[in-house]
């Protein structure tokens, strides 16, 4: 009966063991996997969304989507620095480049841009200009013409 009492009071006790043993092991996985995303984290927005609330996006790792409003491009190829107003629903925001643009930015271009929301405007580290659809919609099919037999 004692042997038998120890012999369970050990095998609680192992199972206790491999049990914490496994709860701390979880627990530092899920603290590294934690911060290292936190750190890569980046959002995807576009410029109405973080013009409608600036002071939320300051200093976050951004890619902010918008067009090029027309005549305000500032910089030239010998330079490399660009400033620029992006637009979407009628809101603008200032926004800085520093280095080759794609070949399709100029007025109006649809442009997604990565970086960081700053209080003088975004400061950006890429820069991608989407190419215009090369196809158009086809135009609509007229009435069916009738057969003759």
């Amino acid at each position: 009966m004692i042997v038998q009492s120890i012999r369970h009071l050990a095998m609680s006790h192992k199972g206790i063991k491999i049990g914490l043993t496994a709860l701390v092991l979880m627990t530092a996985f899920s603290a590294l996997l934690f911060t290292t995303l936190q750190d890569n984290l980046q959002y995807y927005k576009y410029v109405d969304e973080v013009a409608a609330a600036p002071n939320e996006w300051e200093g976050k790792a951004l890619q902010v989507h918008g067009y090029v409003v027309p005549g305000s491009i500032l910089g030239t190829i010998d330079r490399l620095d660009w400033k620029f107003n992006l637009q979407r629903n009628g809101k603008v925001i200032r926004a800085y480049f520093t280095g080759p643009p794609p070949d399709n930015f100029k007025d109006d271009a649809e442009v997604v841009l990565t970086g960081q929301f700053t209080p003088n405007g975004f400061i950006a580290t890429e820069m991608t200009a989407k190419c215009p659809s090369k196809y158009e919609e086809a135009p609509p099919a007229g009435p069916a013409s009738a057969r003759s037999s």
